[in-house]
């Protein structure tokens, strides 16, 4: 079955899509788009394992007062790049109700739960913006015998690229300036 593009999808604006864009798409266009590439990504249907872990990240994290826990909000990595990570932690200086994207220096931990369709993005395409990008930490999570494991990485900044930390099976223990215990059962999410 296929499905007709909506007229202001194909081809595109002369020049093509640009990260401000994004703010001007019509309300009929889907709720969460990102810009890599200069393309236009449109998220599919997420799985229940990506929602619990999206609520479990949410609810546990506790980062100090001057950041706060952003979901599903996109980062402006340059003209032609805005990817929409899972979960972030920003600057609460950053944040305004009206925000609707945050600069890269805003964003201390940029999380990405990988699911079939983003496999390829998650895994390689967005750590190497966020790192190209100077984003300090980064997390991947992934699914296996249908529980959680977390990927952790942080920013060598002579090199600005991503040096892995750890993998998390259970129990997520790590510092990123500030200390992370969270266990990864996601039962307790879901009540």
């Amino acid at each position: 079955m296929s499905m007709a593009l909506p007229e202001w999808f194909y081809p595109g604006p002369p020049g093509g899509w640009t990260a401000d864009m994004l703010d001007h798409l019509p309300p009929d266009a889907p709720r969460h788009v990102e810009l890599i590439d200069e393309s236009l990504i449109m998220r599919s249907p997420q799985t229940g394992f990506h929602m619990l872990m999206l609520r479990l990240l949410e609810r546990s994290l506790r980062p100090p007062e001057e950041f706060l826990v952003a979901r599903e909000m996109t980062v402006t990595l340059g003209l032609r790049q805005r990817p929409e990570p899972d979960i972030l932690i920003v600057r609460r200086s950053a944040f305004t109700a009206k925000t609707t994207s945050f600069k890269p220096e805003d964003v201390h931990l940029a999380v990405e739960v990988v699911s079939d369709e983003s496999r390829e993005r998650d895994r390689t395409t967005k750590p190497i913006k966020y790192s190209d990008a100077g984003i300090r930490h980064f997390w991947r999570v992934e699914q296996e015998d249908a529980l959680p494991v977390v990927y952790t990485f942080e920013l060598e900044p002579s090199v600005r690229a991503y040096v892995p930390t750890g993998i998390h099976r259970k129990r997520l223990r790590t510092s990123i300036g500030f200390d992370v215990d969270i266990d990864l059962d996601l039962e307790a999410a879901a009540r």
